[in-house]
């Protein structure tokens, strides 16, 4: 069994379906990457897929896929896609454990690449239970 870059929660898989739904026939998912930006050092983006790349890795729940673009792969190793609705806004979230610290907006965060060594080490204890 692969190991997946990221996982996405019922919220998430539910958004990125509507979005394909409403984008045309050509659309096939999105595409999640990260960027130089915002105060905090880096941004996550979130684009329109019409043709995958074999480079991404690809995420899929529930018919919603979601493809990751290689120089975000150990960035986001790990972390959690999700969606939420407040008063306030409506967005994707992540839920990441490579993140060191965040702006007060919330627009950009500090990433650092994943720890491969201790990533081996869970999955393995994780095998032996």
């Amino acid at each position: 069994m692969g190991f997946a870059v990221m996982t996405m929660t019922e919220a998430a898989a539910l958004r990125v379906k509507q979005i394909i739904e409403n984008s045309g026939p050509d659309a096939k998912g999105v595409r999640v990457g990260i960027k130089k930006g915002g105060c905090a050092g880096m941004e996550y983006t979130i684009d329109l897929v019409t043709e995958a790349s074999a480079k991404d890795d690809m995420i899929e729940h529930d018919g919603a896929r979601v493809w990751i673009e290689p120089a975000a792969v150990l960035y986001l190793l790990g972390t959690q896609m999700d969606f939420e609705t407040t008063k306030l806004r409506s967005g994707f979230i992540f839920v990441n454990p490579n993140q060191t610290s965040a702006c007060g907006c919330g627009e950009s965060v500090e990433l650092k690449p994943a720890d491969l060594a201790a990533l081996a080490q869970q999955r393995e204890a994780e095998a032996r239970v």
